[in-house]
């Protein structure tokens, strides 16, 4: 073999050896959970306030992105409540995250009397969709995040009762 082809060998076989190294690594790394920056989010609520996600962690959780001109956003909304009350005694909790502007909502709660905790996601609300994993950024979108915090279900368009219990019971 040549100087110039042993050369060209070594190189290859180096860079061989760096691509086996990365994907190794890339294996053995623990994996990246969307939600973990979520539990360091606060967000406004409608009516005044804060709403502190770290409050949440370490129960199972339903966050559920929603809009006041999203059709079926509204549509599930009673399905979500029925859950909320029927399940918060063995832990879980809901939060309706809007992803509209405060004064519509506001007015939205009042009107309908909503039982759910609503905080305000505003446009902001659009990247932390596609975060968890709604790369459409359509509404409405849910996700069940385990006691672990770790992200169990997503679920992009209306969801129903029945799904929720699903889910209650897989995670």
């Amino acid at each position: 073999m040549t100087g110039r082809r042993a050369w060209l060998a070594g190189g290859v076989g180096l860079v061989a050896a760096a691509a086996g190294a990365g994907l190794a690594w890339q294996r053995l790394k623990p994996a990246h959970n969307p939600a973990d920056e979520l539990w360091t989010m606060r967000f406004a609520r409608p009516e005044g306030g804060e709403f502190v996600m770290a409050d949440l962690r370490g129960k199972p959780l339903i966050v559920n992105f929603w809009a006041t001109w999203c059709v079926p956003c509204i549509r599930e909304l009673p399905a979500l409540q029925r859950f909320r009350r029927e399940y918060q005694a063995r832990g879980w909790s809901v939060l309706a995250l809007a992803v509209d502007s405060p004064v519509p909502v506001l007015e939205f709660v009042a009107r309908f009397k909503l039982e759910l905790p609503v905080a305000m996601a505003g446009t902001g609300g659009l990247e932390l969709m596609r975060e968890l994993g709604n790369q459409q950024g359509g509404l409405p979108f849910s996700v069940v995040l385990g006691a672990d915090g770790q992200v169990r279900e997503r679920k992009l368009g209306e969801t129903k009762y029945e799904e929720l219990l699903r889910w209650a019971a897989s995670s």
